[in-house]
């Protein structure tokens, strides 16, 4: 059940976009909670798998898949829409990846991801709730506020006067959380290089 719910976040996000390409003011409107709904059933899922025992190797990596792939894509189409600057998305991605990489490293040795970073600093800032938790805030207000900010951009839109103000506090909302992305990556890639030059001994069975 939990795998489900994972996996229909993928149609539901492809729904999503098609909304914001092709809907008038009344559905990208709507569409704003409908991708906070997205968002949180992130949580939903592991509330799921863990009342009904389904936790699993294979949960985790598609929910991994499933949360990486959801704000890469939608970083993208903002910008393409020109909502933001392509640079959100490039910066994104490339921190995406770096990490991911850096992180392949230790986990082949057996480090689990947040044991790889050792000062009480980058552990605070990579693997604390507040800070995985205020990035989460920070991806899923930019979003819904982007949402919106397109929303009264449609020709027709309600209350034009407010468009200004909803783009103001998105822009605020993304690059909050560009920062809180480098913040939660830079010190996985600092430490990640000494980690590379000189990588623990893979651990054996």
């Amino acid at each position: 059940m939990a795998n489900l719910i994972t996996l229909a976040r993928f149609p539901l996000l492809f729904l999503y976009i098609a909304f914001l390409y092709y809907g008038g003011f009344t559905l990208r409107f709507w569409s704003a909670p409908f991708i906070l709904l997205i968002i949180l059933m992130d949580s939903i899922d592991g509330i799921v798998a863990r009342a009904r025992g389904e936790t699993s190797l294979l949960g985790s990596a598609l929910d991994i898949a499933t949360d990486r792939t959801l704000e890469i894509m939608l970083w993208v189409v903002f910008a393409h829409l020109g909502l933001i600057p392509i640079i959100v998305p490039l910066i994104v991605i490339a921190r995406g990846t770096t990490v991911d990489a850096v992180r392949a490293v230790g986990m082949s040795s057996g480090l689990p991801p947040f044991e790889q970073v050792k000062s009480p600093i980058s552990r605070f800032l990579v693997a604390s709730k507040f800070m995985r938790s205020t990035y989460g805030f920070l991806k899923a207000a930019a979003f819904v506020t982007l949402t919106l900010d397109l929303a009264f951009r449609t020709p027709g839109a309600p209350l034009p006067a407010i468009h200004a103000l909803i783009h103001t506090v998105a822009l605020v909302f993304t690059w909050l959380a560009v920062i809180w992305c480098l913040a939660r990556g830079i010190p996985v890639l600092v430490e990640g290089y000494a980690l590379l030059k000189n990588p623990p001994p893979a651990k054996t069975a």
